[in-house]
């Protein structure tokens, strides 16, 4: 039986975000990519994440501070609060709350990120930490 999705889609990683890691298919909306990029924070997938985010960013990303808090942060779940597509632009905002575990505490990283499809790919583009 195949290993569930660290995403909490409740489908086995195999069909769900590894398709995305593998880079044999790209994810077809905003919130599916936040996702696979949280999949890949939890898998330590590192240059999936700086490669979904904006190229234009991409060169600004520091990929050891990126790997060393994947590694040490104990990722919990993922909940998905809102998807909101902006009308008249290629750019919608997901809302969600990462949950981790710090010190025995449980504690919970909320974040609105903003995504930008550019030659039909969904790009991470910035978020705004609430």
């Amino acid at each position: 039986m195949s290993k569930q999705c660290p995403c909490g889609s409740y489908q086995p990683y195999t069909v769900c975000c590894e398709p995305f890691h593998l880079w044999q298919q790209f994810p077809k909306a905003a919130e599916q990519l936040m996702r696979s990029r949280y999949s890949a924070y939890v898998l330590h997938q590192i240059d999936y994440i700086i490669q979904t985010t904006l190229p234009i960013q991409q060169k600004q990303l520091d990929y050891e501070a990126i790997r060393q808090w994947s590694i040490q942060t104990d990722w919990q779940g993922l909940k998905v609060i809102q998807t909101k597509y902006l009308q008249g632009t290629h750019q919608a905002k997901v809302t969600f709350e990462a949950y981790y575990q710090e010190e025995g505490e449980l504690k919970v990283h909320h974040e609105v990120s903003t995504f930008i499809k550019i030659a039909q790919r969904w790009y991470f583009k910035d978020p705004t930490v609430c």
